[in-house]
C-alpha cells in the first residue's frame, strides 16, 4: 500500500512539475484570433463579425459603454466594409488576457474618397474553453498614414506563469487602485504623470493623430498641444499571471483652449521591477461618435 501511495505521489508531483514547466502562451494565439475576426467581418459583415467573437461581458463605446452583443443585436445592419490589421500585440503568460492594435480602413461606398482611416485597439479574454473572445474594442480616426507602422509582437516571460489566485478580485483591486493613482496624478501634472507611469516604449492613440510610440515622443506631443487631463476610472481587470491588465473610464481633456469629453482605455504591463506601466493608452472622442 505504501508503495502505491508513494507511486501516486510521484505521479501527481510529476504532472504538477510538467504543468509548471509548460511554455508560456504564444502571442500568435491573439494575432490569429485578430486575423480570424477580420476574415469574419469580410465574409459576414461588421455586425455578424462582432457578434461571432464577442465575450459575454464585452463592451464597445457608442459613444458610452454598451455591451457588444446588446448593441449589435439592436441594429439591423452596419453598412460598409472594414479591414483591420494588427501591428502591436501582447498576451499574458497564462494566456487568459491579450490585446491587439493596428490600422483599419472603413469604407461605405465604392469611391476611394469614402475611405475612413484610423487605428483600433482590441482586448481579448480567454473563456473556459481557452478560446479568446473580444472583451473591449474602440478606435480613433486620423488622416491616411504616409508609411506602414512597425510591427511589435512579443511573447510573455514563461517565468511569469503562476497558478490562478484563490482571490481573483485582489488583482483587480490593485490595478483599479493604480489607475486611480494615475488619474489623481494627472490632475496635478499631466507631463509628470506620463513620465512616471508610461512605459518607455508605450503607445499613445489620440483622435486626429497617428499613433505615437515612446515616452519622449508622447510627452513632446502633450507639451506641444498644451494637453491637460482629468479622468475617472470606471472598471478594469487583470490576468491571472499578474503581468497584463486593463482599465477604462472617462476623461475630460483640455487641448489648448478647447475642452472635450473622451472615453479612455489603458493597457498595463508589469516591468522587471514589478511596477505597473502603461504600455498603451487610447482616447475615443465622445462628441465624434
Amino acid at each position: 500500500m505504501k508503495k502505491i501511495l508513494f507511486s501516486a505521489f510521484i505521479l501527481f508531483s510529476t504532472i504538477g512539475w510538467a504543468e509548471a514547466q509548460a511554455p508560456a502562451a504564444d502571442v500568435n494565439k491573439v494575432v490569429n484570433a485578430d486575423k480570424d475576426f477580420d476574415k469574419l467581418i469580410e465574409r459576414k459583415g461588421i455586425k455578424e463579425g462582432f457578434l461571432a467573437v464577442a465575450d459575454p461581458e464585452g463592451i464597445v463605446f457608442k459613444p458610452n459603454v454598451v455591451n457588444i452583443t446588446e448593441f449589435y443585436n439592436n441594429i439591423d445592419k452596419q453598412a460598409g466594409t472594414l479591414k483591420q490589421r494588427a501591428n502591436f500585440g501582447r498576451i499574458s503568460a497564462n494566456g487568459d488576457l491579450a490585446f491587439t492594435a493596428g490600422p483599419y480602413v472603413y469604407q461605405n461606398g465604392t469611391d476611394d474618397t469614402d475611405k475612413v482611416f484610423g487605428d483600433y485597439v482590441s482586448i481579448w479574454r480567454a473563456e473556459g474553453d481557452n478560446n479568446l473572445k473580444l472583451l473591449i474594442n474602440l478606435g480613433i480616426q486620423h488622416p491616411e498614414p504616409e508609411q506602414d507602422p512597425v510591427s511589435d509582437f512579443k511573447n510573455p516571460d514563461s517565468a511569469r506563469q503562476v497558478a490562478p489566485s484563490k482571490d481573483p478580485f485582489a488583482g483587480k483591486k490593485i490595478i483599479l487602485a493604480t489607475d486611480n493613482v494615475f488619474n489623481h496624478s494627472l490632475s496635478i501634472s499631466t507631463l509628470a504623470s506620463y513620465k512616471e507611469f508610461l512605459s518607455p516604449e508605450g503607445r499613445y492613440y489620440f483622435p486626429g493623430f497617428e499613433p505615437m510610440t515612446g515616452q519622449d515622443k508622447v510627452m513632446k506631443f502633450i507639451d506641444n498641444e498644451a494637453i491637460s487631463i482629468t479622468a475617472q476610472t470606471t472598471n478594469g481587470g487583470r490576468s491571472t499571471s499578474n503581468d497584463l491588465a486593463y482599465t477604462y473610464g472617462k476623461a475630460r481633456i483640455k487641448k489648448g483652449d478647447i475642452v472635450s469629453n473622451y472615453n479612455y482605455v489603458r493597457i498595463w504591463e508589469q516591468d522587471a521591477d514589478h511596477k505597473w506601466d502603461i504600455v498603451l493608452e487610447v482616447f475615443s472622442a465622445v462628441e465624434n461618435e
